[in-house]
């Protein structure tokens, strides 16, 4: 709580120096209108009193000044409506922009809060299983048991730096996108059954067609695949199933992860995807994540001319729905 009020009053002091500052703005503009408007009343005035009421032409030149001052004040509101039409067009796009801005700060800063947790977590479980071993006699399904929890911490930290690593090199485009002719029926299988083993106790339905050839990187397509059930694992609870589907349709190719979770607002679905955005408030959510694993779906499947999108399970849950284009068998 006492983070959220820091946050508020350091975001709350620039916004008053912005409406302030366009307010005055706006004032003084007000006030320079006011101004020159004054000026041309007292200058009509000045004209008129200069004027013989005897002169033959004295009707045609009262009302020449009286024009040239309605001219005058025809100008001063033309350019003034023009200059506060740039004035707020401009705060618009400046208070958008710092808005932008913060939110990416923010969404930067929850995300190094975020990647501390998740990369203290399976260091911390693996050294204390290492120590467990170390300092302990165990039997042998004791031992089993230790090593595959530490197993699991390791690969899921090096899924981590994984993402971390791959999504700085989209970002910069130092990363060597490599075409290959590939089996991607052969990697969901594979990802799959990494999944099964890891979580056991989970109801998996898969509908895998086989020979499904794409031409793709194959790692970047290994890392779709395996963010997109990781996914689907993390935002449903233990005792829903995950359902994988990959088959043909037309002369194209579909691959769908289902999940029975919480689901996505429709409001939210487009936002997921973009860069460290996770769904709900950072400060009341528990289940762990950084915010790369959509994005990364998200480029890598741009990259792949893939359209990515999602749409609801019902009754409850989400469904990621990738379409692209097979290679001919």
């Amino acid at each position: 709580m006492a983070i959220n009020i820091y946050k508020k009053k350091r975001f709350t002091r620039p916004n008053l120096v912005y409406w302030f500052l366009l307010l005055y703005i706006i004032a003084a503009l007000g006030w320079w209108f006011i101004a020159l408007n004054m000026q041309n009343r007292q200058m009509t005035s000045y004209k008129l009193s200069m004027l013989s009421r005897e002169d033959r032409a004295y009707v045609q030149k009262v009302q020449k000044i009286y024009n040239e001052r309605d001219r005058k004040t025809a100008s001063y509101i033309g350019e003034g409506l023009f200059i506060l039409i740039v004035i707020l067009v401009g705060a618009v796009f400046l208070y958008t922009a710092i808005l932008r801005q913060a939110r990416i700060h923010q969404q930067q800063q929850n995300f190094m809060m975020a990647i501390t947790h998740e990369l203290k977590t399976p260091i911390s479980i693996a050294r204390l299983n290492m120590e467990t071993l170390q300092k302990h006699a165990l039997n042998d399904a004791q031992k089993e048991k230790i090593l595959k929890s530490s197993l699991q911490e390791i690969n899921r930290l090096n899924t981590l730096t994984g993402n971390i690593l791959v999504s700085a090199q989209l970002e910069s485009g130092s990363y060597q996108l490599e075409k290959e002719f590939l089996d991607l029926s052969t990697i969901v299988k594979e990802s799959c059954q990494d999944f099964m083993n890891r979580f056991p106790a989970r109801a998996w339905h898969r509908e895998i067609t086989d020979a499904i050839l794409f031409t793709g990187d194959p790692l970047l397509m290994q890392i779709l695949v395996n963010n997109l059930i990781e996914n689907a694992v993390k935002y449903s609870p233990p005792s829903t199933p995950i359902f994988i589907t990959l088959k043909k349709q037309g002369n194209k190719g579909l691959l769908e992860v289902k999940d029975e979770g919480t689901g996505i607002p429709e409001k939210e679905r487009k936002r997921v995807f973009q860069k460290f955005y996770r769904v709900g408030n950072e400060d009341t959510r528990t289940t762990q994540g950084t915010g790369l694993g959509l994005y990364l779906c998200s480029k890598i499947a741009r990259d792949h001319n893939m359209i990515i999108h999602i749409s609801a399970n019902r009754p409850q849950g989400s469904i990621f729905t990738v379409h692209f284009n097979m290679n001919p068998a």
